[in-house]
């Protein structure tokens, strides 16, 4: 007889009030979770060094600014998954805590009500957050560069718009705004970004990449046209394709995202193949941090196909998962810290 799954262990923290109360009644009341401790922001290094959970559980509706502390040193320790809950109405908040690092978020209901949907949802994000959350996570070393913006120095090749296709899931965020901001609003280089993200969220982060850098960025459209300085955003929660119309030029397909497990939409290796497809050795593919192995497929297409591919490395990456599986399938051309990668674009969208 085969001996029953040991629950996922729960560390929550909160400010002590009462939303954090209810979450530790869901957690204490669900069959799988455990509750492993209890602890203010303030707290909630030393607690999860001491009870080590599985999960942390990180609620933002009280002592904000001390929670986003929290997150972001625990992001530089990565040795346990986050996940953030918030009302909607913050869903700002929740969008920082992606950015700082959070695996996943979660919308707490405004209305009162029946909370048994809620904890099976929360029952499943812990699961999910556990079961992508891997051995790999590598601590970055000191003294890497900050990317410098740069300005265009090439001539546009002749043969037709290059694409570069980003891949990130956990960090991504952060380490997507820096590369992006690096890059000259004239580089004659088409870019889509695959960022393992809910749906709600991509518009704002696409409009975050509008404001801080040279380049047009918005949200995916079905039927956008991949254009030289723009940035396309695939939509949270499905999948991007790059396809050819009739006229030949590139366009992007937004499709419902395939049955993968949690926040693993859009699909980095499904946009990578199909540029691989469509665009050739003129696609290029950055893997950069994130946990699990999306991407590791989609880089064999394109370097396949002739196309440049790379990935970041451990010592800036903030969870060196993604980027490692890709390094370990034997078909990224080259392996670059976060700085030194707009450098590389420049280079390729000159024909390099």
């Amino acid at each position: 007889m085969s001996s029953p799954a040991r629950a996922t262990r729960v560390l929550l923290v909160d400010g002590g009030a009462a939303p954090g109360a209810h979450l530790a009644e869901l957690v204490a009341g669900a069959p799988d979770l455990d509750l492993a401790g209890r602890a203010r922001p303030s707290e909630g290094l030393r607690e999860a060094a001491r009870s080590e959970p599985d999960v942390v559980l990180l609620d933002l509706q009280a002592q904000r600014m001390e929670s986003f502390t929290f997150l972001r040193l625990m992001g530089r320790r990565r040795t346990t998954p986050v996940l953030a809950v918030a009302p909607a109405a913050r869903r700002g908040d929740l969008y920082r805590a992606l950015e700082l690092g959070a695996l996943d978020v979660l919308e707490r209901p405004e209305a009162p009500g029946s909370p048994e949907a809620f904890r099976e949802e929360l029952r499943e994000r812990c699961a999910g957050a556990c079961g992508r959350w891997g051995p790999r996570g590598a601590p970055p070393r000191q003294g890497i560069p900050a990317a410098r913006t740069r300005r265009w120095a090439g001539r546009a090749p002749a043969a037709g718009v290059r694409v570069a296709a980003l891949g990130a899931s956990t960090g991504g965020p952060k380490a997507l705004q820096r590369l992006l901001a690096a890059l000259p609003g004239e580089v004659p280089l088409a870019i889509l970004v695959a960022q393992h993200m809910p749906g709600r969220f991509t518009a704002p982060f696409a409009e975050r990449l509008r404001r801080t850098t040279a380049l047009e960025a918005r949200e995916a459209a079905d039927g956008d046209l991949l254009v030289p300085g723009r940035i396309l955003v695939a939509p949270g929660g499905q999948d991007m394709e790059v396809s050819r119309d009739e006229a030949g030029r590139h366009r992007v397909k937004v499709l419902p995202a395939e049955a993968r497990g949690i926040r693993c939409a859009p699909s980095v290796d499904r946009l990578f193949a199909s540029l691989a497809a469509a665009a050739g050795p003129r696609a290029c593919g950055v893997v950069l941090t994130g946990m699990g192995d999306d991407g590791r497929e989609g880089i064999r297409a394109i370097r396949r196909r002739g196309g440049l591919t790379l990935a970041e490395s451990a010592d800036t990456a903030v969870v060196y998962g993604m980027p490692l599986a890709a390094a370990e399938s034997g078909a990224v051309d080259e392996v670059l810290a976060l700085g030194a990668i707009p450098g590389r674009l420049l280079r390729f969208a000159g024909g390099g």
